[in-house]
C-alpha cells in the first residue's frame, strides 16, 4: 500500500506566494516522475507541473514562470513553490506519482487526497 499526502494548501491573497508539498509513504521501490495537477470547480483537471526522477521539469502553460517543481528522492516528496498567484489559481491541488512497490513491479499510478488553494482578490 503506498499513499500520497499532500500539505500547505490555504487561503492567500493575489500577489502571495504559497508552497505545497507532498510525502509518498508505504511500500516503495522506486518512484518515476511526480506531478501536481489542479481542478477547479466545473473544470477539468490539468497539468500544473512534471518533473521525472532526473529533474527535468515541464509545466502548464498557465503556470510556467510563476511555479516551481522541485522533489527530493532520497524523502520520497514533492513540492510545489507558487507565486503571484492569481485568483485564477483558486482550485484544488492534487499531486501524482508513478510509482513501483517492487522489483520489476508494475508502475502504479498513485493520487493524494487533495489540497485546497483558494486565492482571492
Amino acid at each position: 500500500q503506498v499513499q500520497l499526502v499532500e500539505s500547505g494548501g490555504g487561503l492567500v491573497h493575489l500577489g502571495e506566494s504559497l508552497r505545497l508539498s507532498c510525502q509518498a509513504s508505504g511500500s516503495i521501490y522506486n518512484i518515476f516522475a511526480m506531478s501536481w495537477y489542479r481542478q477547479a470547480p466545473g473544470k477539468q483537471r490539468e497539468l500544473v507541473a512534471h518533473i521525472t526522477r532526473g529533474g527535468i521539469t515541464r509545466y502548464g502553460d498557465s503556470t510556467k514562470g510563476r511555479f516551481t517543481i522541485s522533489r527530493d528522492n532520497a524523502q520520497n516528496t514533492v513540492s510545489l513553490q507558487m507565486s503571484s498567484l492569481k485568483p485564477e489559481d483558486t482550485a484544488v491541488y492534487y499531486c501524482n506519482a508513478e510509482i513501483v512497490m517492487a522489483y520489476a513491479g508494475p508502475v502504479d499510478d498513485v493520487w493524494g487526497q487533495g489540497t485546497q488553494v483558494t486565492v482571492s482578490s
